[in-house]
């Protein structure tokens, strides 16, 4: 049976915490990880950047292990960022590489990294945790459940097209004050009426009331 484990590691404890520095930001989030050979090339958030967005990258490819860094998207509250990096000798990455994991979602914040992985089997985690207690790679791991326990969340409520338009719409600026979208702008980018987009995103916030605060309070 697979496993869904939480765990949290100081920054200096892996190379992508140290290239990520958070003198500059109040909070990191990595999107995606596209492995590439021996390199990795992650997509993350910055939010509440104070720093211009270009000297950031430039800062950032002072690291020895970092080939470039790129500004994607510059938002109001957050910069994404493309960073090329050498995984190098990371015990971390690679010790998730041999045990077949996979990494769900990484937010850095206050000196602190928090991590969501999926494991195979329960063997795969030990041999992980193992490979990182030999390079005194500490860890501490706040949870550790099934794949099936994980997988239900009040997002399962949503239908694909309603998590879709939500997250769009979020990404965009609609729920922002001010507001940087308006409906017809994500109807357009959805290819549908501003209608339909309205009607999506109050059945999508009807779902998750449900699922979260009335069930909770029930």
């Amino acid at each position: 049976m697979s496993v869904i484990v939480e765990l949290c590691i100081q920054p200096s404890e892996f190379e992508l915490g140290r290239v990520l520095d958070l003198d500059w930001g109040t909070r990191v989030e990595l999107e995606t990880l596209v492995p590439l050979g021996e390199d990795a090339v992650p997509f993350f958030l910055v939010y509440d950047c104070d720093r211009d967005p270009e000297a950031l990258s430039a800062s950032m490819e002072t690291h020895p292990s970092v080939q470039r860094v790129s500004v994607v998207d510059v938002f109001r509250d957050r910069v994404r960022f493309a960073l090329e990096w050498d995984l190098g000798e990371d015990v971390l990455f690679h010790g998730l590489a041999a045990a077949g994991a996979r990494l769900f979602s990484a937010r850095g914040a206050f000196n602190e990294w928090r991590l969501e992985i999926h494991f195979p089997t329960h063997r795969a985690l030990s041999s992980f945790r193992t490979t990182c207690e030999e390079a005194d790679v500490s860890l501490d791991i706040e949870r550790v459940c099934s794949a099936d326990e994980a997988s239900a969340g009040p997002w399962d409520e949503l239908t694909d097209v309603q998590r879709e338009t939500l997250l769009i719409a979020v990404d965009e600026g609609y729920y922002d004050i001010p507001r940087r979208c308006t409906t017809v702008e994500l109807a357009d980018k959805l290819g549908v009426s501003d209608q339909a987009v309205t009607e999506r995103l109050r059945r999508a916030i009807v779902s998750l009331v449900t699922a979260t605060l009335v069930t909770a309070e029930g």
